[in-house]
């Protein structure tokens, strides 16, 4: 097999080094750069779209009837697990598995791109960004404690969103849409996942948390671009991501 023969080679081989491509200097500054970038980040969007979960030899989880709804995990059962593909120093790739109910918490992604696929099930995306402090606004700070203002963050809301498997990918960028909170909706959902570059608290992309303390929840017409004040939180203790085996194809970069 030729090296640029994708016929024999699994689509998840080809997502993993389309992303190598697109993200192996996306910082770099100039026109030419720029350009290329734009054209390969849209590659990558496009081999996403395909991607379906018997591509990964994923299958679908049911939610389970006898479990409580919403459901409390018991004590050791993760809400979330993670499959690891792979993950080099331009970009990280795997697969989250949330069960019925359950959520990743409003987060950040500092400096990072994304791009999100669901396999299966139905996902709610809940998209954020900081804003500059100086900046007028229309919502004036929540009165807290001074200990607490320190931890305050004036942002936007700028959509939520169902996506299935039928979907396109969701995308993040470093200055937008960069913060985000997944919901699993009517039952157990995975989505694939790249991050680029990967989180590494030694280079300044450590994960924060953080709750909403204004109303985010306006009627459709009204939700783009709603202001919001978000506050830095601990990770919630109801959550947490455990591991599994990833049972499809190899990747080779």
């Amino acid at each position: 097999m030729m090296p640029g023969d994708s016929t024999m080679t699994s689509i998840v081989q080809r997502i993993a080094r389309q992303a190598l491509v697109t993200f192996r200097n996306p910082s770099v500054l100039g026109e030419e750069n720029g350009k290329s970038f734009i054209e390969n980040h849209g590659k990558l969007k496009s081999l996403m779209t395909e991607v379906r979960a018997t591509d990964l030899k994923l299958v679908p989880r049911r939610a389970d009837a006898s479990a409580p709804r919403p459901a409390p995990y018991h004590h050791g059962v993760p809400p979330v697990t993670y499959m690891h593909i792979c993950e080099t120093d331009q970009f990280s790739m795997g697969v989250f598995l949330l069960k019925s109910g359950a959520s990743i918490p409003l987060h950040d992604h500092p400096g990072m791109y994304g791009v999100l696929k669901v396999l299966y099930g139905k996902v709610r995306i809940s998209c954020f960004d900081r804003l500059e402090r100086h900046v007028g606004g229309t919502q004036a700070a929540p009165q807290l404690p001074s200990a607490q203002m320190g931890a305050l963050r004036r942002s936007v809301l700028r959509s939520s969103a169902e996506y299935t498997e039928e979907s396109g990918p969701c995308i993040l960028s470093p200055d937008r849409d960069n913060l985000h909170q997944i919901d699993a909706v009517d039952g157990p959902t995975a989505f694939m996942d790249i991050l680029a570059p990967p989180y590494d608290p030694d280079d300044g992309r450590d994960c924060h948390y953080y709750k909403v303390l204004t109303e985010a929840e306006p009627k459709p017409a009204d939700i783009k671009d709603k202001e919001v004040w978000l506050m830095e939180i601990p990770q919630p203790p109801h959550f947490w991501c455990g591991g599994e085996p990833y049972p499809g194809p190899e990747v080779h970069l």
